[in-house]
């Protein structure tokens, strides 16, 4: 049987349908292809997913924050286990856009949960993020740390999916497991984020905007090493023994975080992206944005224990690849 992957024209959701048809899985991607950002970028992971894997890859565009449009959109299909990884992102396009982050992330959240119900799946892998930790000040970031301190309405949204998805296996025995992702990045990513963005900027010679004067943090994590995470715990589901899980649950429903377990200084991330396009940036400062952390940084312990996880692509070795991969794509390589 196939597996479901939501967000499948995503940046996460593309590498991970990727490495899942390439292990010889059949996988049916959904997607509703918003405008977020550019619909080109996304059209264009489903073309090469298509291209590269035929008829074992099939695609429905459709909106799972409407249950009539997902329940539609698989009605035909089986399908033993969901990877949920579509979701509204962006921290800051939450203070400006609210109801959008309500709908996917709250309602959206819940129609993947009433459809994995129904169906008996044997597994739920779903995405979280490290902004669940908000106001947490003691790194590395655990998952037995307080999240109940939501620095954004993203990050309360990734907390409410977990708590959501606790009721669920508590309830239903459902078999779930949710990822804290930390910074992720690599070809294919995403034009609103940090990677991206610094790298347009110093290609057009235009100023980078560093928030809290650059002086930031993050575990920057290549997205290579986060699917070979999601696969891992997608194969492990955890038991309903009663034993407690990662993250504290006694039903089956486990927590993780993914990232690189190294807190890089901005400033080195810059230096990176100067020395692999060969210029020097410009740069802007600003003052600590609402709703944005000084640092991230994670405690992966819990999965490399349970799953043999180890993040194997430092950041020297990763940007110069997002970079080559950014020039091909807009033709500049």
């Amino acid at each position: 049987m196939a597996i479901l992957v939501t967000g499948a024209a995503g940046f996460i959701g593309f590498h991970t349908a990727r490495a899942l048809l390439a292990q010889g899985e059949e996988v049916v991607g959904i997607d509703n292809l918003n405008p977020y950002y550019d619909v080109r970028l996304k059209e264009a992971r489903v073309d090469a997913l298509r291209q590269e894997h035929g008829e074992r890859f099939s695609f429905r565009r459709a909106d799972f924050a409407d249950a009539e449009q997902l329940n539609a959109a698989v009605a035909e299909t089986d399908f033993e286990s969901i990877v949920h990884l579509g979701a509204q992102a962006g921290v800051r396009h939450s203070i400006t856009d609210p109801q959008s982050f309500v709908q996917s992330n709250l309602v959206g959240h819940g129609n993947i949960l009433e459809l994995a119900r129904a169906r008996q799946v044997r597994h739920l892998v779903y995405a979280s993020s490290s902004s669940v930790y908000g106001a947490n000040s003691s790194v590395p970031f655990r998952v037995e740390d307080r999240t109940d301190q939501p620095m954004s309405l993203y990050a309360a949204t990734k907390r409410s999916n977990e708590l959501m998805s606790e009721s669920y296996a508590s309830l239903y025995r459902l078999p779930a497991t949710g990822l804290r992702f930390f910074t992720v990045y690599g070809p294919w990513g995403r034009p609103d984020m940090a990677m991206w963005l610094f790298t347009r900027a110093i290609l057009d010679g235009e100023p980078l905007r560093l928030f809290n004067n650059g002086e930031m943090r993050r575990d920057f994590t290549y997205v290579d090493d986060v699917v070979a995470g999601v696969v891992a715990c997608l194969d492990s589901p955890p038991a309903d023994d009663g034993r407690p899980k990662a993250g504290g649950s006694s039903t089956p429903h486990a927590l993780y975080n993914i990232g690189n377990h190294r807190s890089e200084e901005l400033m080195r991330l810059i230096a990176l992206l100067e020395q692999a396009i060969g210029r020097k940036a410009t740069i802007e400062p600003l003052p600590m944005q609402p709703g944005d952390v000084r640092e991230t940084f994670a405690d992966i312990g819990a999965i490399e224990r349970d799953h043999g996880f180890k993040p194997r692509t430092s950041i020297d070795e990763g940007v110069p690849r997002f970079v080559d991969w950014f020039k091909r794509y807009h033709g500049l390589a």
